[in-house]
């Protein structure tokens, strides 16, 4: 009996021993990746700067809450080892210091090397940055990458379409993707897809793919006149998804490219990933053959205007409330989001200086010291306090606002402090520091509530879901700023030349597949 039980106990413990062996090799064959990544849209023609404070930056698990496929449960979640190191993104603004650059890619590359070597890397950016001195940022961030993880490592890159695309950065990525939608509503299926291309391609050991083509297309156009809610642009990336499903194509994309950067790499971009040469070849040209086709359909998205013509229509209209647009200063693309100028013609017409007049809120300008006396006088106190043009005075000084103060709100991770000055029949929007309007409960979180509003005028180009589902009707103002929509008013001199629609009668150019060379060569 001795001798048969320790026989039983010989062979639970072989067993075990086998299972523990079989775990370890199957946990050995899940890919290891880590995520990494900085984002953020940068005027050069906005006198404002971007520091490191001003991104949000997160590191190791928390992450993960940016990407809900990526749940604690999801089957991605299990599909390998993720390593998240550091993601950082800004609200679009000015140029980055290079101080600021540099200290985050240096954070971000120290963290990369604690967990290293990795098959796979998740390159998250946004693809318009400017720095100061560095003419391609996300190329010279990638490649300090490679630094750390060798050539043979698989990079997917995931960015926004209004990103570029340099030659450097594509020849270092291996999978390449972008949005597909603007305004950008398939922002999570983007990514999804980059983080599923990766992990698919070393879960099936496919390696990296054999081809990849890129095209510059010698356009550069605002989001604004790009937006797939119309054409041509709709029907344009309709044709993305389907070109993926071809046999031999791992994915494409179509950049539009960022307009409010005078850099070299400013353009539109089609690039096709796959391992059949022809088939690749095939789907970038047709792709940026259809792109060139279009170039003289690209509308502004809604009906545009000067603002007075704006103001005169919103106040004629029975729609509520009508949205106002004002487009030349939009913080979410890259505007100082300080710029007084209209705010100012406003505050001027006799319209709106009474209580009674066409009920109107702005949002936003920021004015720090004026928050700063609303929380010490609090809410029902007269004020007085200059606000604004405190970064970008080019098109008017700051404005000396005086009204009631009828709310004040902390906490907002962009404002900080939000303060609703009533004057006339006008509720401006004072905040510590700047932030864009774009969800409902951002007004009624102030006390004000969009829907029974006059006018609603926002600092935005094309409205997001929210906003334009709520509009009566709308219309977007030709204003002043650092993302002025008449880009020959703007100063470019280092872009490449020519370029539509600066120089629209241009010759065809060479709209032919260049094969990007491999990663590891």
């Amino acid at each position: 009996m001795i001798k048969l039980f320790l026989y039983k106990i010989l062979i639970i413990a072989l067993i075990s021993s086998c299972t523990q062996i079989k775990t370890k090799s199957n946990e050995l064959k899940v890919p290891k990746i880590a995520i990494i990544g900085l984002g953020i849209e940068s005027s050069t023609f906005s006198p404002a700067i971007t520091k490191e404070e001003d991104f949000i930056v997160k590191t190791g698990k928390e992450i993960f809450s940016w990407y809900p496929f990526l749940s604690k449960d999801s089957l991605m979640r299990k599909s390998a080892k993720w390593i998240p190191t550091l993601v950082g993104y800004a609200l679009p603004g000015g140029i980055v210091t290079k101080k600021a650059y540099n200290s985050l890619v240096e954070k971000s590359l120290s963290l990369l090397k604690n967990d290293a070597p990795y098959d796979g890397i998740l390159f998250d950016i946004h693809g318009a940055m400017s720095v100061e001195g560095i003419d391609d940022p996300e190329g010279d961030y990638i490649e300090r990458i490679r630094k750390v993880v060798g050539k043979k490592t698989l990079i997917s890159t995931t960015m926004d379409l209004h990103g570029n695309v340099s030659w450097k950065l594509a020849k270092n990525s291996d999978l390449i993707t972008c949005y597909r939608m603007a305004p950008h509503e398939d922002a999570t299926e983007s990514n999804k897809r980059a983080f599923k291309n990766l992990t698919k391609r070393l879960n099936e050991r496919k390696g990296k793919p054999l081809y990849k083509a890129w095209i510059r297309v010698p356009i550069l156009l605002p989001g604004e006149k790009t937006s797939t809610r119309i054409e041509p642009a709709k029907s344009l990336y309709a044709k993305v998804a389907p070109a993926t499903k071809s046999e031999g194509i791992i994915d494409a994309a179509i950049w539009v490219g960022y307009a409010w950067a005078d850099e070299p790499r400013n353009h539109a971009v089609v690039m096709v990933t796959g391992d059949d040469k022809e088939m690749v070849k095939k789907t970038v040209e047709n792709l940026a053959h259809s792109f060139w086709d279009v170039r003289n359909e690209f509308v502004f998205v809604a009906p545009t205007a000067s603002l007075k013509e704006s103001l005169d229509n919103a106040i004629k209209s029975d729609k509520n409330p009508y949205v106002i647009s004002d487009m030349g200063d939009n913080p979410t693309a890259g505007g100082a989001g300080d710029v007084t100028w209209t705010l100012r013609e406003i505050l001027n017409r006799d319209e709106f200086k009474k209580s009674s007049g066409p009920s109107l809120i702005y949002a936003s300008i920021p004015g720090p010291k004026l928050v700063e006396k609303a929380i010490k006088d609090g809410v029902g106190s007269k004020i007085k306090e200059y606000v604004g043009a405190q970064v970008d005075d080019r098109y008017s000084p700051p404005i000396l606002l005086s009204g009631i103060v009828k709310s004040i709100k902390h906490g907002d991770k962009h404002a900080e402090t939000e303060v609703v000055i009533q004057t006339g029949s006008v509720n401006v929007i004072v905040t510590k520091k700047r932030k864009p309007y774009h969800y409902e409960k951002d007004f009624t979180s102030l006390g004000l509530d969009p829907r029974k509003i006059d006018i609603l005028i926002v600092k935005i180009g094309y409205l997001v879901p929210e906003l334009y589902n709520l509009r009566g009707d709308w219309i977007m103002a030709l204003t002043p700023g650092g993302v002025d929509q008449d880009l020959k008013r703007l100063d470019y001199k280092r872009i490449k030349r020519p370029m539509f629609p600066l120089d629209r009668n241009m010759p065809t150019p060479d709209l032919s597949a260049k094969f990007v060379p491999s990663s590891d060569l």
